[in-house]
């Protein structure tokens, strides 16, 4: 299926030995026509980043915000809303001042 009839040329070969090495950093696994459809669309990507680069920005000053909209936040007053032993209160396990949970590393 193409979405886009724009090409843009890969400046670089991307390899089943490099689809590898990524899917093995990122834990996935990519087999047969898979792994073909991911090699087409990394080259598309890297193709369109290339393409990008030629755009010439030398001019154009950075972003620093994306919107010229303000965030009205509150000020950050620290208060009290819970006592610890109200929160504690509805713990399903808790150890004197403290949640008890199940063991999650292994020493």
């Amino acid at each position: 299926m193409i979405l886009n009839s724009v090409v843009y040329i890969c400046p670089m070969k991307i390899t089943e030995e490099i689809i590898d090495h990524i899917a093995h950093l990122s834990r996935l696994e990519f087999e047969g026509e898979d792994k073909k459809w991911i090699i087409q669309d990394l080259e598309r990507i890297v193709g369109m980043m290339d393409t990008l680069k030629q755009i010439p920005t030398d001019d154009i000053e950075p972003l620093i915000f994306m919107t010229d909209e303000y965030n009205a936040l509150r000020e950050d007053v620290a208060e009290v809303s819970l006592s610890q032993q109200e929160v504690l209160k509805n713990a399903p396990k808790k150890d004197s001042d403290y949640f008890r949970i199940p063991k999650v590393l292994d020493k």
